[in-house]
């Protein structure tokens, strides 16, 4: 794949992963509770997760017109995602007081945190190459 092909894939995987962190984990967590939502009956903590991800998701979006003058937002998608289903994926095995379980994450937000990463992390160019780029289109 040509570096031009890369950066096209990078600012659409961009666009893709800022829509559904804008639109799509408040409906994720209300349609799918099992695989999006930690915590059963009333929580603060959805609409924080939908604010801290939707605010990302803007910036991502952002971030898709020119991705070599955003690489220190993108990689941090990419490191706090990879850590952040890291530790969900552990708590997956766990079980609320009530006796529900978590597993049901382990096909929701644990692999779309994964997946995410992987997908920026794919097309985001490294090093040498990404400040050659960033040189030649800036």
């Amino acid at each position: 794949m040509n570096d031009t092909r890369r950066l096209a894939a990078l600012r659409i995987v961009l666009i893709v992963v800022g829509l559904i962190a804008v639109f799509g984990f408040w409906p994720l967590m209300i349609l799918w509770p099992s695989g999006w939502a930690w915590h059963s009956g009333h929580s603060d903590y959805p609409l924080m997760i939908v604010g801290i991800y939707a605010t990302l998701g803007v910036f991502l979006l952002m971030a898709s017109r020119d991705p070599l003058r955003h690489l220190s937002l993108i990689w941090f998608t990419v490191w706090s995602s990879i850590v952040h289903g890291a530790i969900m994926a552990v708590q997956s095995f766990g079980v609320e007081m009530d006796g529900a379980s978590h597993v049901g994450h382990l096909a929701g937000d644990v692999p779309a945190l994964f997946i995410a990463a992987a997908a920026l992390a794919f097309f985001t160019p490294r090093g040498e190459k990404a400040r050659t780029l960033a040189r030649m289109t800036g």
